[in-house]
Formats: C-alpha cells, sequence, structure tokens
C-alpha cells in the first residue's frame, strides 16, 4: 500500500478557505501547548491579547496602526509570489522608501510649496523601493540569479543603510544623543484620522482594489497568472517572462516602499530604528495566509496587527515575554504552508505493489 500525491487539477474553493482557517486553529492549539510549558493559562492568555489588541478604541486603532505596513508590505509581495517570483525583500525596500521619503521631508520641506511636500514624499517612497526590487529582478530575468538570496541580502544592506544615516550624518543635533533624526515638519505629517491611524490605511485599501483590478480585469493580470500557474506553457503562448518579472517588481517593491513612507510620516514622523521591526517578512505570511488574495490580504494584515499588539500586551499583564506572538506567527507560517499542500494535492492510497504512476 502506497501513498500518492497527486497535483489537482484544479483547486477547490473550499479547501482554498477552509485550509487557511484550519492552520490558523491548529497554530493557537500549537501556542497553547507552548504556554502551558510556561505554567500560563492558554484561555487567560489568548483573553489578554484579544482585549488588549481589539478591546477598546486605543486598541482597535494600535492594531490597525500595525496592520498597515502589512496590508502593503502583504500586498507587495503576494503579486511578486503570484508569478513565483519569491520576493523576501519587502523589510528592505520598506527601508528604502522610509529613506527616501525622509530626505525629502528633512532636506526640501523648506524649498518645495507646503501641498506638494506630501506627494513628493509618495513618489520617492515609491520610486526608491521599486527600483530597490527592480535589481534583483533584474539580476534573475538577465543573469538568472536566485532571487531569494538577493532579495534577502539586500534586506540587510538596506538596514544597515537606515542605521548609517539616523546614527551618523542625519542624526539629531538637538536629540540629546538619542538615535533619529529631527523631527519633519509638519507639512509632511501624514494625516491622522483617530489616535495614530494615519492616511496609510486609505492607500492599503485603493491599492488592494487596484491590485484585484489588475489581476482579474486586465491583461496584464491574466499573463500574471499564466506565468504563475505554468511558466512553461507562458512561454510558449510567446508571454515575455523577463519583462514582466521586471515590471511586477516594480509594483512589488513600490508597495513596499509605500508602506516606509506611510511609517516615516504617519507614526514616527522622523527616521529611527522602529522604521524596520520585520513587517517585510511578516508579510510574507499574511501574503500565504490570504492565499495572495488582496482582500484577504487586507483581513489577514488586521488579524496580524492585532497579534503583535496582544504579544505586548502579554509583556505587560502577564509578565511573558513578547517573543510568544513571533512564535505563533511562525506557528501559523508553518501550518500555513503544510496545509498548502490539501490544496494543490490530493492525497490517494494505492493497494498492491503497482507503481504510482501505474495506478
Amino acid at each position: 500500500m502506497t501513498i500518492v500525491f497527486e497535483k489537482r487539477l484544479t483547486r477547490s474553493r473550499w479547501a482554498m478557505f477552509l485550509v487557511p482557517v484550519l492552520s490558523f486553529v491548529l497554530a493557537l492549539i500549537f501556542g497553547a501547548i507552548i504556554l502551558l510549558t510556561f505554567g500560563v493559562n492558554p484561555l487567560e492568555a489568548y483573553r489578554v491579547m484579544v482585549e488588549g489588541s481589539l478591546g477598546s478604541g486605543y486598541a482597535l486603532s494600535e492594531t490597525l496602526v500595525k496592520a498597515i505596513p502589512l496590508m502593503l508590505t502583504g500586498l507587495g509581495v503576494a503579486i511578486a509570489f503570484r508569478m513565483l517570483f519569491w520576493n523576501i525583500g519587502a523589510e528592505g525596500q520598506l527601508a528604502m522608501g522610509g529613506i527616501a521619503a525622509a530626505y525629502i521631508a528633512l532636506f526640501w520641506a523648506d524649498r518645495l510649496p507646503g501641498p506638494l511636500v506630501l506627494p513628493m514624499m509618495f513618489v520617492a517612497g515609491v520610486l526608491a523601493g521599486a527600483i530597490w526590487g527592480l535589481i534583483p529582478a533584474f539580476l534573475r530575468a538577465v543573469l538568472g540569479v536566485n532571487e531569494i538570496l538577493t532579495t534577502l541580502m539586500m534586506n540587510y544592506i538596506a538596514i544597515l543603510l537606515v542605521e548609517y544615516l539616523y546614527l551618523g550624518p542625519w542624526r539629531d543635533p538637538q536629540g540629546y544623543g538619542f538615535p533619529g533624526t529631527a523631527q519633519f515638519p509638519q507639512v509632511a505629517w501624514l494625516p491622522r484620522f483617530t489616535g495614530r491611524v494615519h492616511l496609510g490605511l486609505v492607500f492599503a485599501i485603493v491599492a488592494a482594489v487596484l491590485m484585484w483590478f489588475v489581476l482579474n480585469r486586465t491583461r496584464w493580470g491574466y499573463e500574471i497568472r499564466v506565468i504563475g500557474e505554468n511558466p512553461r506553457a507562458a512561454r510558449y503562448s510567446g508571454i515575455n517572462i523577463g519583462f514582466n518579472v521586471l515590471l511586477v517588481m516594480l509594483l512589488s517593491g513600490g508597495l513596499s516602499g509605500l508602506a516606509g513612507m506611510a511609517e516615516v510620516s504617519g507614526i514616527s514622523r522622523r527616521l529611527y530604528q522602529g522604521l524596520t521591526v520585520g513587517y517585510g517578512y511578516t508579510a510574507i505570511i499574511v501574503a500565504w495566509l490570504a492565499n495572495l488574495n488582496p482582500w484577504g490580504i487586507l483581513f489577514v494584515a488586521f488579524l496580524m496587527g492585532a497579534l503583535l499588539v496582544g504579544g505586548d500586551q502579554l509583556q505587560v499583564a502577564m509578565g511573558l515575554p513578547a517573543a510568544v506572538a513571533l512564535v505563533l506567527q511562525g506557528a501559523i507560517l508553518f501550518f500555513v504552508l503544510g496545509g498548502s499542500i490539501f490544496v494543490n494535492y490530493r492525497i490517494r492510497i494505492v493497494k498492491g505493489r503497482r507503481r504510482p504512476e501505474e495506478a
């Protein structure tokens, strides 16, 4: 008797919906086991997390603050993953977008008309992230260099560049020794709705709408889907895969760069260490848990934001390390990737001694 995995010709919509949900539940069960090893009641810990992230207007606003960069970077990596380009560099693209936006705010805000400052920061952030994403795309399309390695390594370059700038030439001379640039002038602040929730939320929603339209209602979106589902068929049908890789990474990096611009302009209003805290890596979990669906990414990013805020509450209320939230994130990714087997493959038991291909 042999267990055979057969690739599904079509994926069940029910499976695509239920598998991520079950994966999330299994991750919570796994997290409960971890909490029990610390002598903590899992139900009490999860109650603290839910109340701390969703139980009040302030908690809800802080969850949205965490969710905004996850929405934008999640959308960015999702469109790259759609065509099997493994963009692991959203963290670096976010950092470069923050640097470019901070440059406009610090050195050009007094030279430009006030109403033009934020649009220029927007454009600079998007372009910086897009160009940073274009480099590994060019290396993949022209030289065949593995994009996983290049995007990952470029993260460290961007993160170290951020540190060099706010600790060195851009450091606030009146900051009493604290690392960070001077605060941006008020014309460079993104408007806020409530609490710290800023205009970046609108950016994310509009980006999701445009991404859905591109993927489902345009020829370019059709080409992206074909490349992702069957690169060989795409090549035989005359689709230029290399050119599409470049275009997709311009969009992917640009969305992550926009996340960086929104963070420095809407939250910190300066360039400082809190810009690169792992949003680009968490975006990978968000994208996969949402099955690369733009609407799903908005929802999952909100859940991940709640998980991050709830993890901080565990540290305050129960004395647990905030890394518990990161453990749950890793567990969610593990179970989602494992669950994807059941979405893409059918398990069949073959009796007798026949080889699988003869069954």
